[in-house]
């Protein structure tokens, strides 16, 4: 039976550069918000929120990014699990990132079959749709 497959290389000519590209962009979006908020422009408004009154998927996201970054995780988890999963898993790779680009050390590959792609999407899926339950289950009013 095959299975998940890590490897350990140094990039390839013409290989998209994840690492590069994802710390770029994760870099750049703080950047992006930080500036945002120091100019004091208004916060997102929610448009699915703003028609339904209903949280949408990603609701609590912008409260939960800022507990998270002032160090208050249990207040990040609370506003959206999924969004505080998602900022611990991108800090651990901006590190592995930021760690790969500066001692331009080997890249850690992952290679999945198909029925393991297949069942990471349906549990990010599951996951997504249990985080939904989640915040409709909060009062309106914390929205």
């Amino acid at each position: 039976i095959e299975s998940m497959q890590i490897s350990r290389r140094s990039l390839r000519p013409n290989e998209f550069d994840h690492e590069l590209v994802w710390l770029g962009l994760s870099v750049g979006s703080l950047a992006f918000a930080a500036i945002w908020f120091w100019l004091g422009l208004p916060w997102p408004r929610c448009l699915f929120h703003s028609i339904t009154g209903r949280p949408c998927l990603t609701c609590g996201a912008t409260r939960a990014t800022i507990q998270f970054f002032h160090g208050h995780f249990l207040a990040a988890l609370r506003w959206n699990p999924v969004v505080f999963a998602a900022l611990c898993g991108l800090s651990v790779f901006d590190v592995y990132a930021a760690a790969v680009l500066g001692l331009h050390a080997p890249r850690l590959r992952l290679n999945f079959t198909p029925a393991e792609k297949t069942f990471f999407r349906y549990t990010v899926i599951a996951l997504l749709a249990l985080n939904w339950v989640y915040l409709l289950s909060r009062p309106p009013e914390i929205f």
